[in-house]
């Protein structure tokens, strides 16, 4: 009796010791996450989230550096609204979206009739998202939340969201292995964050769980519950292409201007061919001028603001909308991009602010933001040296401010 007790000591002893040594030998940051870890599923657990889902969620996981680097990953470029578009609209993307529209017809109604949302529109967003389920990510949805959720920049919201996706797992809907998708833990073929799929995902092809990645009735179901719940209002489009008349006062594409369809009329509005706007008269809309008076401008309606409410972007909202123009057949942007259209790195936006403030334009501290500071004091000097008064900056707005400070 005596030598098992010894023998159990020994064991018990040297299992302190490998665990001890494998603590120490641990980087410091890994041991402050498994410790945050440790506590935070005595969280999951005091919620309700069963030992199985978390012994199963949280097997070999650890910090990601991949996912904290693309967390703080900023752009060298800033790319222009045209080199945006023509990859979220391109020629393939259209093709495809066609065929998806017509070969998932049937189930796309029944979207539609329910949920009020135009099948076009959801064929459009599933392209936007994922290719059209193509692509939906393929990094562990568990280990992007704990480590977005470990690190203390955003760790409210993503501790929620990882508490969510647990809950998911919990309630049998997938498994861990299956809950893939982005860094920043988007998921299945539309990419819904864990609280949107507990709040809006549906069951679709009533098989009593939820697949986003599997099912696309799922999938669609959820997406049109979630634009419906988001304000869809299926009595109006999302906006349109339209042609602005010479010497236009630019300034009312702020974004912020609403004025009724009767209104922008008597301004010169007019369809993209030229034609009147046949919207409804009394319809408010605002006014929005992606790139710079020689690109294209649009009319959007409150819709658009719903699309937005998807992904706060005005870029992604048109890109959105135009594609599902194109899924119908409607025509191409009636402009194109201009030759010297490319992006701006920062230390060229700064440039552009500091030749303004040269210039006796007040751009204020050139930091390499383009906020309303710097839009402001361009349009200034647009206005000053007789230029189209976009407020725009750009490669292209860079080359004549350089020109202008060599005079």
């Amino acid at each position: 009796m005596i030598k098992l007790i010894r023998l159990i000591t020994i064991t018990l002893l040297l299992t302190i010791n490998v665990s001890a040594h494998a603590q120490s030998s641990m980087p410091e940051e890994e041991q402050a996450f498994q410790h945050w870890l440790t506590n935070f599923k005595q969280q999951a657990r005091q919620a309700g989230i069963s030992e199985q889902t978390l012994t199963e969620a949280f097997k070999d996981i650890h910090l990601s550096q991949k996912v904290l680097d693309s967390d703080r990953k900023q752009p060298e470029f800033t790319r222009t609204f045209f080199e945006y578009f023509y990859s979220a609209v391109s020629q393939d993307r259209i093709v495809t979206g066609r065929q998806q529209y017509q070969k998932h017809q049937k189930l796309l109604n029944q979207v539609t009739e329910k949920y009020g949302i135009p099948s076009h529109i959801l064929v459009s967003f599933w392209g936007m998202e994922t290719n059209y389920g193509r692509y939906t990510g393929n990094i562990p949805i568990i280990q992007s939340l704990v480590t977005l959720a470990y690190d203390p920049r955003r760790t409210t919201f993503f501790s929620k969201q990882l508490m969510a996706a647990l809950t998911i797992i919990d309630q049998g809907h997938v498994h861990p292995s299956q809950m893939k998708g982005s860094w920043a833990g988007a998921m299945g073929q539309v990419q819904f964050m864990p609280t949107n799929y507990l709040q809006y995902a549906v069951d679709g092809d009533g098989d009593g769980k939820i697949n986003l990645w599997d099912s696309l009735p799922d999938a669609f179901h959820s997406a049109g519950n979630f634009l419906q719940h988001l304000g869809w209002n299926p009595q109006q489009t999302w906006g349109e292409e339209i042609s602005l008349p010479k010497n236009f006062n630019y300034a009312l594409a702020d974004n912020k201007t609403k004025r009724t369809i009767t209104e922008w009329q008597s301004l010169g509005i007019r369809q993209a061919n030229g034609q009147p706007l046949t919207t409804q008269p009394e319809l408010t809309a605002k006014l929005i001028l992606p790139s710079d008076y020689r690109g294209p401008a649009f009319l959007v309606y409150d819709n658009f603001q719903v699309i937005k409410r998807w992904n706060n972007s005005n870029n992604y909202a048109l890109a959105v909308g135009h594609l599902s123009n194109r899924i119908l057949g409607k025509p191409i942007l009636s402009k194109q991009q201009p030759k010297d259209d490319k992006g701006m790195s920062r230390d060229q936006m700064e440039q552009l602010q500091t030749i303004l403030n040269q210039l006796g334009h007040n751009a204020g501290e050139p930091d390499g933001i383009a906020g309303s500071k710097t839009r402001n004091a361009l349009r200034a000097f647009q206005v000053a040296n007789q230029l189209p008064a976009d407020g725009a900056p750009s490669y292209h707005m860079l080359q004549q401010l350089k020109k202008a400070v060599q005079k």
